[in-house]
């Protein structure tokens, strides 16, 4: 039987990058776009996470966002809506396919699990991505809660490299 560091290693699947969001600055209206840069120690080329300056040597924990899009269906009912566009939730990728909770070590960063989107990028899951006030807004009223456990996660991006849409994502076994 295996022990649980082999479990967490293990995912039925791997996932698809379903969509590339960047936010260009604070309340500007983010864009979709096929393809970025993922951008070592900073985030994605064109989204303002990359912009800032880094605080921390490793440029800190939320360099790029991603949410699960099995959620959205979630959020849409929570909120009375017949779908959520994810440009509304301002997360830069949308994962499909793969458990983007269980792909966050439960082991902490010296056992991290590194998650691979194409050909060349590496991130490391560093939390939660709670959601803002904002969210209200986006959503309508209620819109906070809807998000609530569904907000996604945040990550650091260990190893830089173009994204596309349609990208396999798995998990370093």
């Amino acid at each position: 039987m295996p022990d649980l560091h082999a479990l967490t290693r293990q995912f039925p699947r791997d996932g698809l990058l379903n969509a590339i969001i960047l936010r260009p600055a604070r309340h500007v209206p983010p864009i979709s776009v096929a393809e970025a840069c993922a951008i070592g120690g900073r985030g994605l080329e064109g989204d303002r996470s990359a912009q800032r300056l880094p605080t921390t040597p490793d440029g800190g924990k939320r360099q790029v966002t991603l949410i699960q899009a099995e959620h959205l269906p979630l959020i849409a009912a929570w909120t009375g809506r017949a779908t959520v566009d994810p440009l509304l939730l301002r997360r830069n990728l949308v994962i499909s396919g793969l458990n983007l909770l269980a792909a966050r070590s439960p082991f902490g960063p010296s056992q991290a699990l590194r998650l691979h989107i194409g050909e060349a990028v590496v991130l490391e899951l560093s939390g939660p991505c709670d959601p803002c006030s904002r969210m209200e807004e986006a959503l309508g009223p209620g819109g906070y809660n809807a998000m609530r456990g569904h907000g996604g996660v945040t990550a650091r991006v260990l190893a830089g490299g173009e994204l596309h849409v349609g990208d396999r994502v798995w998990v370093e076994r």
